[in-house]
């Protein structure tokens, strides 16, 4: 894809282009919108896809989103605004106010589709193919962690994938098989300081107890190999994951809202579980909030229940059994 690195490139930059190799997350001549809050992690991956500008022939566009959730976030918006200029790379800024939006709703969520929907306007207004986001290896182990706690299925447990289509944009990861620590000392070498968030110190959220917490407890007392453990197991079971999505595709690609049971039944059950999921996704645009009990439910409706018997599921999603299929609808 591009000539071979010279020995004297730093880590940093060798790991990220072998993982850019390995899942093929570039190609020449690619437009990237990157998503750059101005922390470390999104600062390193802008001089990252910036040293790899001329060899690929990609063009760059940053994306800046001010969530209001901070008095430092202007302070946050000039510091990229600084770096675009200094760069030559065009840059799209927004603010939204997301605690007056997170009246309606979980914060954390509200926060997450802002940030979305903001990239894919920007890669829409600049025909961009792709987008590129800062998450690294630390952050892949807090993740694997936290879904473990929470409980999850094989597409929780296979993490942060390093390239992902979503609403028919697709994201790319770059910097998913480099440490946290890899990412300062880059910085530092190159004597950049990059903004912080001190909201990261505040133990009041989940990923900040496991990163703050629980990784230093289980690399102190357990296994100090912990982060790059989890960030394999990750791997290795989007492997599993991929295959078993696969086979339900060639299965439930016909399928709109409407299951025939007969069929159904014969299937193993991983690929049962998949199918429900499959359509739930495409009512409603993904499986967010759908827990391992209401996939069970579906399954009691399915060999318990009478006839014309309803489940109810999160975000207005219902499921009737009628006789020798299942439907679902928006209730």
């Amino acid at each position: 894809m591009y000539q071979k690195d010279v020995p004297k490139i730093s880590m940093l930059l060798e790991k990220a282009k072998n993982t850019i190799r390995k899942y093929n997350l570039l190609d020449k001549k690619d437009r990237v919108v990157i998503g750059v809050s101005g922390g470390p992690d999104s600062v390193a991956l802008l001089y990252l896809l910036n040293s790899l500008r001329k060899e690929l022939k990609i063009s760059l566009h940053i994306a800046h989103l001010d969530h209001m959730l901070r008095k430092e976030s202007a302070k946050d918006r000039r510091f990229v605004e600084g770096l675009a200029q200094k760069l030559k790379i065009p840059i799209t800024t927004t603010r939204i106010n997301i605690k007056e939006l997170a009246k309606k709703g979980s914060q954390e969520e509200i926060a997450r589709n802002a940030r979305l929907g903001f990239l894919f306007k920007v890669a829409k207004d600049t025909k961009a193919d792709k987008i590129a986001l800062g998450h690294n290896l630390d952050d892949q182990a807090e993740t694997v962690l936290m879904r473990i706690l929470r409980g999850s299925g094989l597409y929780g447990l296979s993490g942060i994938l390093p390239k992902r289509n979503i609403a028919g944009y697709q994201i790319i990861r770059p910097l998913l098989e480099v440490r946290r620590k890899e990412i300062e000392a880059f910085l530092k070498k190159k004597k950049i300081k990059p903004c912080i968030d001190t909201s990261n110190l505040e133990e009041i959220y989940f990923r900040n107890k496991i990163r703050n917490k629980l990784i230093p407890l289980l690399e102190k007392e357990y296994n100090k190999n912990i982060k790059n453990i989890l960030s394999n197991m990750a791997e290795s079971i989007g492997c599993d994951y991929n295959y078993l999505l696969g086979i339900t595709n060639r299965y439930a690609k016909k399928l709109k809202s409407r299951i025939n049971l007969n069929k159904f039944i014969t299937l193993h059950p991983a690929i049962q579980r998949l199918t429900l999921r499959m359509i739930i996704t495409r009512l409603k645009g993904d499986t967010r909030r759908i827990t391992f009990r209401n996939i069970r439910e579906i399954e009691d409706l399915i060999s318990n229940r009478p006839t014309n018997s309803v489940v109810d599921l999160p975000r207005g999603i219902s499921v009737i059994k009628k006789k020798g299929f299942l439907s679902f609808y928006r209730r």
